[in-house]
């Protein structure tokens, strides 16, 4: 998600790399699937766009994460989206 304002930031702290939808409230970040499943029904919810589809927009973007680039996770080792899907479905968002 874009992190441009304060409450973007967990504990409003924009010195954190973490939104406030994937930490947890003592400042852990949530696990990989909890963080992939939530954006995957919002993306669905928020773009239309299929179960599969979402999956991959989900990977693609968390695989370029700062954490998620040092924190390996299985929940991440599938398809990702390309780069103009991705572009398409952001453009749905914002």
């Amino acid at each position: 998600m874009p992190m441009e304002n304060p409450q973007d930031f967990w504990v409003g702290d924009e010195t954190k790399d973490s939104c406030v939808y994937c930490t947890n409230a003592d400042g852990s970040i949530k696990s990989c699937e909890e963080i992939f499943n939530w954006w995957v029904e919002f993306f669905k919810s928020a773009s239309g766009c299929s179960q599969e589809l979402a999956e991959r927009i989900v990977r693609k973007n968390m695989k370029n994460l700062p954490y998620w680039i040092e924190n390996y996770s299985i929940c991440l080792d599938w398809d990702v989206a390309t780069d103009e899907e991705f572009a398409q479905a952001l453009s749905k968002l914002w």
